[in-house]
């Protein structure tokens, strides 16, 4: 379960840095929209990216939740993928996101391959500020 600090930051229009591991065990970080549920971290990604790849070979993730108006007020949040989940609750999920962070649907002409949503559940969390 989240911690009520860590679901208010990511259901807020607030960006996470989300970082998952290389084939060659490096870390790999992207800047992202990001959104809660009662129990995980949301990210929503398309199938033919890198980030994708590594976490359906390695499925441990961090994602940092940056306060948009208080950058020294954060939450990391340190798991797993446990669930993907594509179609039309994908494509749904990423129009909520777009109207969260923008006040307009998703550009369907940027959809290059099919949308997937990412839950996260925490090892770890703590937050800060």
């Amino acid at each position: 379960m989240l911690d009520q600090k860590v679901k208010s930051l990511a259901e807020g229009k607030n960006f996470a840095a989300f970082t998952t591991l290389l084939p060659g065990g490096q870390p790999m970080t992207h800047v992202m929209w990001v959104d809660a549920d009662g129990d995980h971290l949301l990210i929503n990604t398309e199938v033919h990216r890198q980030k994708f790849k590594n976490v359906s070979r390695d499925p441990r993730v961090t994602v940092t939740v940056i306060d948009s108006s208080n950058p020294y007020h954060y939450a990391e949040v340190r798991g797993r993928v446990v669930e993907t989940v594509g179609g039309d609750e994908a494509r749904q999920h990423i129009d909520k996101l777009a109207y969260k962070y923008t006040g307009q649907p998703y550009d369907a002409a940027a959809i290059t391959s099919e949308r997937v949503l990412l839950r996260i559940a925490p090892d770890r969390q703590r937050s800060a500020g």
